[in-house]
């Protein structure tokens, strides 16, 4: 037996640098806010048994190219990890444990995989946290390999990159500079502030706001003072009835951001707050 995987302590992970913050560890921790008896040993041993299944294979190829062929061949085809394209907003796309489980998942989620075996057979796959769809991406000779997890890990040319990133910029086809800008590699706490900002707009668009609000708690617990954060737990509040908490959040928020799109939105939100608070007074 190895050692038992600990997961970290919600309260200290915002004084750790970025990288390293564990993503594996703190993926199960926010799984298990909605499973709680979940095991954590049990998925990091199945990820380790994954990269011990390829190891041999991998030690003998050259090129990164082919090790990345290699591991996404296993786990995409032998294994059958593949993206929910039925039920893209099923929450446990988002939770590893379910993940790993039902080896159905989202971008992110997948990309986590991905990385979780590569990085384990020494491979240095990174996430890139594109507009739209999460991509991972491998140093090579002569610049990027790019990937798409929740398309069975397959090669993305720059010609597709281009047209990918086009309607999130106005419309505009980025230039090498800003394509390459964009492929920047995510840190682990942007991945995972990302996984729980899918699960909050799950949780809200379902009107299940107690969740809603873990979701934006948790992203603010590694990112405090994160102004969307506070705006999307404060909201919560407030459908919650939780005026006290809503109006801390709210506040918080408009200090903040003051120029955000939705600031005139929210100080009336804040006002009706007031207002009722007030009136509940008389």
């Amino acid at each position: 037996m190895g050692d038992r995987l600990t997961l970290p302590d919600w309260n200290a992970l915002a004084a750790l640098a970025d990288d390293t913050v564990p993503l594996l560890e703190t993926s199960l921790l926010i799984a298990r806010d909605e499973y709680p008896d979940l095991d954590p040993d049990l998925y990091d041993t199945l990820a380790q048994s994954y990269a011990e299944h390829l190891r041999h294979e991998i030690d003998a190829i050259e090129a990164w190219p082919l090790k990345m062929a290699a591991i996404n061949r296993h786990l995409f085809e032998e294994l059958g990890y593949t993206g929910n394209h039925d039920e893209y907003y099923d929450p446990r796309n988002s939770y590893m444990n379910q993940v790993f489980e039902r080896r159905l998942g989202n971008p992110v989620s997948l990309a986590m995989v991905q990385m979780e075996v590569a990085r384990r057979l020494g491979v240095p796959l990174d996430g890139v946290s594109f507009p739209g769809h999460f991509l991972v991406r491998l140093p090579v000779d002569d610049g990027l390999l790019v990937m798409d997890p929740f398309n069975g890990g397959r090669p993305l040319g720059v010609d597709e990159l281009r047209e990918r990133a086009k309607p999130h910029l106005g419309g505009d086809i980025p230039d090498d500079n800003a394509l390459l800008h964009i492929l920047n590699p995510a840190s682990h706490r942007a991945i995972l502030v990302r996984t729980l900002r899918n699960l909050h707009g799950v949780y809200a668009e379902r009107e299940e706001w107690d969740r809603a609000a873990r979701s934006a708690d948790r992203v603010l617990k590694l990112s405090p003072d994160q102004p969307e954060a506070l705006r999307d737990r404060g909201l919560a509040y407030l459908q919650m009835d939780y005026q006290s908490g809503a109006r801390h959040d709210l506040a918080r928020y408009l200090h903040l951001a003051p120029e955000a799109n939705d600031a005139t939105a929210v100080r009336e939100q804040l006002v009706e707050i007031s207002a009722s608070r007030t009136s509940r007074m008389h």
